[in-house]
């Protein structure tokens, strides 16, 4: 039977939390992040605001403990960002929240998509059409992988002014404000069950939602995080809760599955600590191979 009658399931956290710099994402994610676990040591927060987040470790003035971390430096490429997320997300369990602080830096950063997509615009062959195929590829499996993480995830991205032509009462056409937007692909945050814009006096106001935070507009404090838990765990357990999905590789995108006597959980370790992105047993093999034939070269693969 193709239908059945639907029931609310249990649910993971799928949040975006956007605003200027200043604004408060760091800080408002780590609230609602330590509201649903009520344990520091089960948030993990991937940093790639120059190590900023760390002035929020263990404030007795902020009431913040000691979190999981890990700064993501340059390049900030889609493997990077998938391969920190399901590390953490391994970190900190089912139960755990993952932190990305920011996301914006995928998209227009060094290493991001759209660094990407003028390196395949310049190749032999392609033009800006072709090569935005390729890069919103990339950006789909990105932004796929952070959403499939068995955990709650939380994405902050930077806000900028969004100008538009528009014809004045002159008859010509003149730049006009038309509010905060999102620095990512238009249209990103909305792949997010929930989105919170951040002002800059810290109120937070939901653009999106299916929980109950369409009237929400207040300063965020862990409760907003207890509030969440409790209606994200409303559900019932759906079927398959026991069997998580398997990490998919970062290069060939398949499931990556134990070899021999070698478990998938270690051969996605043992691929993230040496190339940076976990990977199967055959695509490491590969990299792997890759990596010795560029270091005889003296050429670096990139990995860190």
């Amino acid at each position: 039977m193709a239908f059945e009658k639907v029931t609310r399931q249990r649910a993971k956290l799928r949040m975006a939390l956007t605003g200027v710099s200043g604004a408060g994402k760091t800080l408002g994610a780590l609230y609602i992040a330590y509201g649903i676990t009520n344990d520091w040591g089960k948030i993990a927060l991937i940093d790639t605001e120059h190590e900023r987040a760390r002035f929020y470790a263990s404030r007795d003035d902020l009431g913040t403990g000691e979190f999981l971390y890990s700064s993501l430096t340059p390049p900030y490429s889609p493997d990077r960002y998938k391969a920190l997320v399901a590390e953490g997300a391994a970190a900190v369990g089912p139960d755990g929240v993952v932190i990305v602080d920011s996301f914006s830096h995928a998209w227009n950063n060094e290493g991001g998509i759209l660094d990407l997509k003028e390196k395949v615009a310049a190749q032999k062959g392609k033009n800006d059409y072709t090569a935005w195929n390729e890069a919103g590829k990339e950006q789909n499996a990105l932004v796929n992988s952070i959403l499939s993480a068995d955990c709650h995830v939380i994405v902050t991205m930077r806000s900028k002014m969004e100008y538009a032509l528009v014809e004045n009462d002159r008859g010509k056409m003149e730049p006009r404000k038309m509010g905060l937007a999102p620095i990512q692909r238009d249209n990103t945050e909305y792949e997010f069950d929930i989105v919170l814009d951040i002002a800059r006096n810290h109120i937070a106001t939901a653009s999106k939602d299916v929980t109950f935070l369409d009237r929400f507009g207040a300063i965020i404090t862990p409760e907003l995080g207890r509030d969440l838990a409790k209606w994200l765990n409303s559900g019932v357990i759906a079927k398959n809760a026991t069997t998580p999905p398997p990490t998919v590789c970062a290069d060939c995108g398949k499931a990556i599955a134990a070899h021999g006597k070698t478990s998938a959980e270690r051969i996605i370790q043992r691929s993230v600590n040496a190339y940076g992105r976990a990977l199967c047993y055959e695509c490491a093999c590969e990299a792997g191979k890759k990596a010795k034939t560029n270091a005889a070269a003296g050429v670096s693969d990139g990995a860190h």
